[in-house]
């Protein structure tokens, strides 16, 4: 598993997204930020009252200049099932993302309990959910990797983070290899 360093380039990352395009990192110009959700899947209850709540945030990170994007491993079907069922809106969706690629990003890999509390199955392996802050120069400003789905960041809390980062341009920290 690799470790990403602050101020030092992501890997790369293209993924299709629900409306049918392909979201690729390398072609996005936000003013400031595209924040990187990465999300469990469709079978995961606590990811559907997460991004339930990136949902109803999104327009605010948007006016800070904060692109948003939640990504899993899920294939099509499951990843519109969630979009459909969770109601999320406007949210871009990505899907299909490798797990291989998960672990370029420092993504911690589970397999499959079975039926989850949603009623779901999980599929056979899937990432662990990991939340990234990228500058527009597409390098790793801030991340939180976990190895479960409990105590994510708050996104309320990652807003008013960036208002602080915004207006004293706080660097990017944790760079020492």
């Amino acid at each position: 598993m690799n470790k990403l360093l602050p101020r030092t380039k992501v890997p790369a990352l293209s993924v299709k997204t629900v409306p049918g395009q392909t979201w690729r990192l390398a072609e996005r110009k936000p003013e400031r930020f595209v924040l990187i959700v990465f999300y469990r899947g469709l079978h995961c209850p606590i990811c559907r009252g997460y991004l339930g709540e990136l949902t109803k945030l999104e327009p605010e990170f948007k006016t800070r200049g904060v692109e948003v994007v939640a990504i899993s491993s899920d294939h099509e079907e499951r990843a519109r099932r969630a979009v459909a069922e969770w109601q999320l809106g406007n949210l871009t969706v990505g899907y299909g993302f490798d797990l291989t690629a998960a672990r370029d990003w420092g993504l911690f890999i589970s397999t499959s309990r079975g039926m989850t509390s949603a009623g779901i199955e999980e599929p056979a392996q899937f990432s662990e959910p990991g939340v990234f802050l990228i500058r527009a120069d597409g390098t790793l400003y801030w991340s939180a990797i976990q190895t479960m789905p409990f105590a994510r960041p708050h996104f309320r809390e990652l807003l008013s983070a960036v208002d602080f980062v915004i207006s004293k341009d706080y660097p990017a920290r944790g760079e020492v290899p």
